[in-house]
């Protein structure tokens, strides 16, 4: 499977924006090839990934790399 960057308007199967990697389920500890970088760039930039695809993000540790990108450090007054 791909792992791809697509417009909700467009069909399942149409036209994607970018690519950031494939999946192999059969595969059980390399199945996943991701760009993490590409991915977590896309993450701040609103895209809503599917619950699959939050799951391997979540495997690959970018959900949590989002997460702390989010969070904001105390400023001292």
């Amino acid at each position: 499977y791909r792992v791809v960057v697509a417009d909700e308007r467009t069909a399942r199967d149409g036209r994607f924006l970018e690519s950031l990697g494939t999946y192999d389920p059969v595969k059980q500890s390399a199945g996943l090839k991701l760009d993490a970088d590409k991915a977590l760039r896309w993450l701040q930039k609103g895209a809503q990934p599917t619950d699959t695809v939050r799951s391997l993000l979540r495997s690959a540790g970018v959900m949590r790399q989002y997460a702390e990108s989010r969070v904001k450090a105390p400023t001292a007054s």
